[in-house]
């Protein structure tokens, strides 16, 4: 879906390593895949919180230029209704993922849980900011002259990447002691 970002599925099924050749005790490495995969995750949200902002920009542009009735379709009211939710989402985002973020830097207990909420969060934000992009830009918003489909498209595939917004919010709610 998204040419930009190549992604590739590894499988090792059978795969024997001397124990000489293991960096950790056997069936030690989950803890350290996990912050691996969290932090990753908190780099993704970050990369999404700038799509969506992006998203945003391109979008308060084309409405400050683009006229329809004589005026700019920035004036109109469903216009700025949606720029300004594609604002409160980006800057929600911005939020989650900056305090994730400091999180991380800081190595707290709580990594698992702002890992999983920031990746749900910003996924979301820049799927939703990337759809209302091609709105605000019509039938040209999925045209090669304006870049709101790559967007739509990376919004798409960031969004499954590393785990579903659904997988993470399940996820927050088993930290949070929820899904009993």
């Amino acid at each position: 879906m998204d040419r930009t970002r190549r992604l590739a599925e590894l499988r090792m099924d059978g795969l024997r390593v001397p124990a000489s050749a293991r960096l950790g005790d056997e069936g030690a490495a989950g803890p350290a895949l996990r912050e691996i995969l969290d932090r990753a995750a908190i780099a993704l949200a970050a990369e999404q919180v700038g799509g969506a902002q992006r998203c945003l920009d391109m979008s308060v542009e084309y409405a400050k230029e683009r006229e329809q009735f004589g005026r700019a379709i920035g004036s109109f009211q469903s216009i700025k209704h949606k720029c300004a939710d594609m604002m409160i989402a980006v800057e929600s985002a911005r939020s989650v993922a900056y305090y994730a973020g400091c999180v991380a830097a800081e190595g707290g207990d709580e990594l698992a849980s702002v890992a999983s909420m920031a990746k749900a969060w910003c996924s979301e934000a820049y799927f939703r900011c990337a759809a209302d992009s091609i709105q605000i830009h019509g039938g040209v918003g999925i045209t090669w002259e304006y870049d709101c489909h790559l967007h739509f498209k990376r919004a798409r595939g960031s969004e499954s990447f590393l785990g579903s917004p659904a997988e993470h919010r399940e996820r927050v709610a088993h930290e949070m002691g929820l899904d009993a």
